[in-house]
């Protein structure tokens, strides 16, 4: 898989704020998954870069999210997100 930094650096600036619009957690919507499969080389080439979150859509498709890795370099540290903070 390569390196997410440069992933993410070949989507446009319009894609990578959607991404950031959707939020650590959003559901990934297809014009953005197929923006991360160019990203990184082709159809399903980005399939590294999303994963499933275990719920399903109405029509019955699996919702994909942000792998945490990724959402950590786009968003920073989990401990940072607001709705993962842990107050210490």
């Amino acid at each position: 898989m390569a390196d997410i930094a440069a992933v993410l650096g070949r989507l446009t600036p319009e894609e990578l704020d959607g991404l950031r619009a959707l939020g650590p957690q959003g559901h990934l919507p297809r014009q953005l998954t197929d923006a991360l499969d160019r990203a990184a080389g082709g159809p399903g080439a980005g399939r590294g870069y999303y994963v499933t979150n275990g719920s399903v859509s109405p029509t019955g498709g699996p919702h994909l999210v942000l792998r945490s890795d990724v959402t950590g370099w786009l968003f920073g540290p989990a401990e940072d997100l607001p709705q993962t903070r842990v107050d210490r």
